[in-house]
């Protein structure tokens, strides 16, 4: 019996044979990312019912030696949850932990278990007539753990911040296979290195996340949703600037949408209605959200918006009249994936660059796009208001997308990853690495940086059996040769 098959039958004896799953037919979800760019292979998918359970599988993988590849909802976009194709790894599902512990009102705080569906945080919430803020395309399927181990960002980040300004405690299996009890709801801790955020963003190559205690705010009276049409991107920094000095923390959204990003959505969606008669450069999508009132709120907007038509920053503006008018407006920026996809194969990024960069970065790279691959279409859109682009590259109409990648990914990704170094950005801003980008990760971060998180992750998971091949690159083989 090999090392796998002994872990395996080990993991049955402990879970039950029904919460191991080895069959082609029932593993074959849990093997391939929700892009369907990877594809890998495990010895087993393994479902414990709670988090003893998770730390047991995990001691049984050390004893075995088989590595572990967590898994929330598998709808990361990196390729972080699915396993390698050895079929030597094991797949941990933490679906089943799904219950929520408990929500604190006065603490305003809610405990989470990993599995727990983000929707489902956000309808318990509501119920305390308090908000979750966290908001993005995959809340009916993607989970709090998931979201965690990738630190999610989403549509509320300017106001409330990404998935670790959220959470004010965890719970964690190590690599050893301990539980680290750190679910304190505290927003003041000051004693000691701060293990919490080792764990957020490590894409679950350090530990298993397996429950949280996440902030929940009060719940908004009233939500006004607004559209504008600008020259450039830089006119929408300075809206931006306007929009926050008038507004402060009621501004709560804003979302920058090319023009072509709004044509694609246009034509593959025409049930969906651009509000403007003409074209412009740029749209903004931004949302007040108020403690006071509806009619506070709209007031505000429209004020903000007569200002910007007087100065020349905005051409033209509408707010919604209606929740079904907010959230048509919420549709139109929500579709442009999905209209990228029915155009066809494009080149996806997910950078971030200081907001003051965020105009030059696309003036100056679009040009360079131009030259380098002529006729290529540009989708630019994303949240503005935290520096956060999803900076896409469609091939040129009429030219085979499956061509087009083939020839311009590679050169276009470093022509794009290059730029975002220059503008001291980031290659990733919300959807983590995986192993979509570890390699590009290891380039342009300094040396000093990548041999501290090869140390952190060699002090945690010495035996590289968290996630391994994920985040970063690491050999725990040869760091010990080294160290001899």
């Amino acid at each position: 019996m090999t090392a796998s098959q002994a872990f395996v039958q080990a993991c049955a004896d402990l879970l039950g044979a029904t919460y191991v799953l080895t069959d082609a037919h029932d593993t074959e979800p849990y093997l391939v990312d929700w892009r369907r760019r990877y594809r890998g292979s495990a010895c087993a998918v393994l479902l414990p019912a709670d988090t003893e359970q998770v730390a047991a599988i995990v001691r049984l993988a050390c004893t075995h030696g088989v590595a572990i590849v967590p898994q929330g909802g598998n709808t990361g976009l990196a390729g972080g949850a699915t396993p390698d194709s050895s079929g030597a790894q094991a797949v941990i599902s933490l679906k089943r932990l799904n219950r929520i512990r408990g929500v604190d009102p006065h603490n305003n705080t809610i405990t989470v278990e990993a599995g727990v569906v983000l929707a489902e945080i956000q309808a318990r919430a509501e119920k305390e007539q308090r908000l979750f803020p966290l908001s993005l395309a995959a809340e009916g399927s993607c989970t709090i753990g998931g979201n965690l181990s990738t630190n999610a960002g989403g549509t509320g980040v300017l106001r409330y911040g990404n998935t670790r300004e959220l959470c004010l405690g965890l719970e964690v299996v190590t690599a050893q296979g301990e539980i680290w009890d750190g679910l304190r709801g505290l927003r003041k801790d000051n004693t000691g290195y701060d293990l919490r955020d080792l764990f957020i963003g490590a894409e679950g190559t350090l530990g298993i996340i397996t429950a949280a205690v996440m902030k929940l705010h009060p719940a908004p009276v009233a939500r006004v949703t607004a559209l504008a049409g600008l020259a450039s991107p830089h006119a929408a920094l300075d809206f931006l600037s306007m929009a926050q000095r008038h507004a402060g923390p009621l501004l709560t959204g804003f979302e920058l949408m090319s023009d072509f990003s709004m044509r694609l959505v246009g034509r593959h969606f025409p049930q969906l209605r651009y509000p403007f008669g003409e074209p412009h450069a740029q749209t903004v999508l931004l949302e007040l959200s108020d403690s006071e009132s509806d009619a506070h709120a709209r007031a505000l907007f429209e004020w903000l918006m007569e200002e910007a038509l007087e100065q020349g920053i905005v051409e033209n503006a509408v707010v919604a009249e209606s929740l079904a008018q907010s959230q048509a407006f919420w549709d139109l920026r929500e579709h442009i994936p999905l209209a990228q996809a029915e155009e066809g194969l494009n080149i996806k990024h997910d950078i971030a660059v200081p907001i003051s960069s965020i105009g030059r970065f696309i003036d100056e790279t679009d040009a360079i796009i131009a030259r380098a691959a002529p006729g290529a279409r540009m989708v630019t859109f994303g949240h503005l208001g935290d520096g956060n682009l999803h900076y896409n590259v469609q091939a040129p109409e009429g030219v085979d997308a499956k061509r087009f990648l083939a020839e311009f990914q590679m050169p276009i990704n470093t022509l794009v990853y290059d730029q975002v170094h220059r503008h001291h950005g980031s290659i990733s801003a919300e959807h983590g690495l995986g192993q979509l980008k570890v390699d590009e990760a290891m380039h342009y971060k300094s040396p000093v940086e990548v041999r501290l998180m090869q140390a952190i992750k060699a002090a945690l998971d010495p035996h590289n059996l968290m996630n391994p091949g994920k985040v970063v690159r690491w050999n725990a083989a040869l760091d010990k040769e080294n160290l001899a």
